[in-house]
This record gives C-alpha cells, sequence and structure tokens, in this order.
C-alpha cells in the first residue's frame, strides 16, 4: 500500500469513504496533519496505534466538528464546569485548542490509553470540519507521523513519513501554526496547561485562573522525548558563533531564530531561519518543516537557537526540548 495525495472535494469524499469503512487516513488540521479514524471504532483506532507505531499507553486527542457533540464523548463535573467548557468553546473553537474533560463511559478505552480522561477539541480546517459534516461520529486524529518523530505540516511531510501504512492524504495546503494545539484540563474553576501551543496563558487566562497541573496527567505528546529528529540536536542559548567554532563536529547544521550573521552562515552545512522579522508565530508556522529540512541535510548535528519564552515562544521552546531530550549536552551555554 502506498498513500495516494488527494485534493478538492473528490478528496474529501474518498476520505470519508475509507474512515466509514473503518480505515485510517491523513487529514489537515491548522496545527499539524492528524492520522484520522472513527473514534467509536476500536479496530480503526487501533490502525492509528499501528501505523503510528504508537505505544498503547499515550492516549489520542478526539475531533469534533461542533461543541454541540461533546455529550456524546465526555461528561461534566458540575454546572460550573460545563458553564466554564461553554466559554472556552466559544472563545477559542474552532481552533488549537484541546481540553481533558472526563470520559464518557461509550467512548472506547483504547482511545485514552484506559484513563477516565479524555482529550477533545473542534480543529479550525475547512477540510476537516468537511470530513466531519459528512459523518456521524467524532475522529481520533493524532499527528501524522511515526511516533516521537517530527511532527508532519504538509502531505508530503505525512507520504515520506506514513505513506506505505494508509492509503490516503488529503492535501490542505501548509499548516497555519504549525504547531500542536495547547492541551488544557479545566479544574474547579483552574485552567492547567498541559502542553504549551499556539493558544497562549495570557489569552486564556481572561476565562479563568491559569495554574501549574495539579498532578501528573497523561496527556498526547507529553512524553520527554517527542517530536525528534534523528541527528542529534542541541539548543544554543549563549553566542552561536562561538559554539559553531568550538563545536568537534563537522558540517554543523543551524535552525536559527532570525537570520545569523554572514560569518556564521559560513560555518554551516544547512541553515533554516523561523522568521527573519523575529515573529514568534511566524517561527511556529515554520518549526517543524525547518527541523525536518535540517535532519535530512548533510550535517553531522543540528544546531537550536533558543527562542524568547513569551507567548507561543513557550510552546516552541517546549517542543524545541523535547526534540533535543536524550541528545548529549542538550542545552548548552559557555556561561554555565
Amino acid at each position: 500500500m502506498s498513500a495516494r495525495i488527494v485534493s478538492g472535494g473528490e478528496g474529501v469524499d474518498e476520505a470519508v469513504a475509507f474512515l466509514r469503512r473503518g480505515e485510517v487516513v491523513a487529514l489537515p488540521t491548522e496545527t499539524v496533519y492528524g492520522l484520522a479514524g472513527d473514534a467509536f471504532n476500536p479496530l480503526a483506532v487501533a490502525r492509528i496505534f499501528e501505523a503510528k507505531g504508537r505505544p498503547l499507553t499515550d492516549p489520542l486527542i478526539v475531533h469534533l466538528p461542533e461543541s454541540g457533540w461533546l455529550d456524546r464523548v465526555a461528561l461534566f463535573d458540575s454546572a460550573s464546569q460545563r458553564a466554564q467548557v461553554d466559554q472556552l468553546a466559544a472563545a477559542f473553537w474552532p481552533g488549537p485548542l484541546t481540553l481533558i474533560l472526563k470520559k464518557h463511559p461509550d467512548l472506547p478505552d483504547l482511545v485514552t490509553a484506559g484513563i477516565q480522561d479524555v482529550a477533545v477539541r473542534v480543529t479550525a480546517h475547512p477540510l476537516f470540519q468537511e470530513v466531519l459534516r459528512q459523518l456521524n461520529f467524532p475522529l481520533s486524529a493524532p499527528s501524522a507521523n511515526r511516533f516521537g518523530k517530527i511532527s508532519p505540516t504538509s502531505a508530503e511531510d505525512v507520504r515520506n513519513e506514513l505513506g506505505g501504512m494508509i492509503p490516503l492524504i488529503l492535501e490542505g495546503g501548509p499548516c497555519e501554526h504549525g504547531m500542536e494545539s495547547t492541551i488544557v484540563a479545566v479544574k474547579g474553576g483552574d485552567l492547567e496547561i498541559l502542553r504549551p501551543g499556539p493558544i497562549t496563558s495570557e489569552q486564556l487566562s481572561e476565562y479563568g485562573h491559569v495554574a501549574p497541573p495539579s498532578e501528573v496527567v497523561k496527556t498526547p505528546g507529553s512524553l520527554p522525548s517527542h517530536y525528534a529528529p534523528k541527528k542529534e540536536l542541541q539548543i544554543i542559548e549563549s553566542d552561536i558563533m562561538d559554539w559553531i567554532s568550538a563545536s568537534a563536529r563537522k558540517n554543523p547544521a543551524l535552525l536559527a531564530f532570525r537570520s545569523p550573521m554572514p560569518a556564521v552562515i559560513e560555518q554551516c552545512t544547512a541553515l533554516e531561519v523561523l522568521s527573519c522579522s523575529g515573529d514568534l508565530r511566524e517561527a511556529a508556522a515554520h518549526f517543524y518543516g525547518a527541523l525536518r529540512r535540517l535532519d535530512q541535510s548533510k550535517s553531522d548535528i543540528i544546531f537550536a537557537e533558543a527562542l524568547p519564552e513569551v507567548g507561543i515562544g513557550v510552546a516552541i521552546m517546549d517542543r524545541m526540548r523535547r526534540a533535543s531530550h536524550g541528545s548529549r549536552h542538550a542545552s548548552v551555554s559557555l556561561h554555565e
């Protein structure tokens, strides 16, 4: 089996036909491409885990066409919690916000890795929305890549990752945000950010007290090592030129926030600039694609410039640290 990339209305119809038969297909979202299957069909959900090589202990996000479907997959602890969720849904759905709620008993345990919470969101991508409107069931859809590897932000990325494992990829263009959704648990009036993303703590603070997690919660994409390239990645939190010059490795690649000095460029086998203007949202949209290209380059090691941890910069650095987890001296500074 080799995945075909399809587009337009015929592509939507074909994707819907596969999903109704219990198959899995790749669909575009505004964050990253997702590998989708019927959330109420355990065999379809098992195919998602199989195609990704994902451990059955890692839960999946359930995608809904609109917030009115929440009662099909989730329960609420109180009327006040429901009211707060409705406020969040009105403010951020459709969009890159995932909420952790109590799991509905009808939802297969495989979706939530056996825990009693479920992650739900409503994507803003029009093609994913159109697929959901033609179905009568929600979709489980983690990122469409091999487990722990770089998330895909284009249809071609998906084919490179899973081309031999799935039948169909729905072409939806490059992803707007390029960064997985913000995951938030709604607990007792508090909003606990379990995974940072495009929706920032500053935005969420208008709808409740933003608090650190009160306990360790198993959520999608929460393992220490995740979103990882094959090459070693080191985060540079001091002068880039000093580290490239001092590196014993040949052929360094650089993932830069802004355009570096010519002297730095001359030392690099490969270079990717996330945002020439220093725009963090642009950097987020380009992050995974740039990291993937550097991983495919002829370089021996990837140096990544640390970004300001404000707004969506918090999410970018979260993914960068997970991508570097396990690399020797994953984060380095000449001043340490």
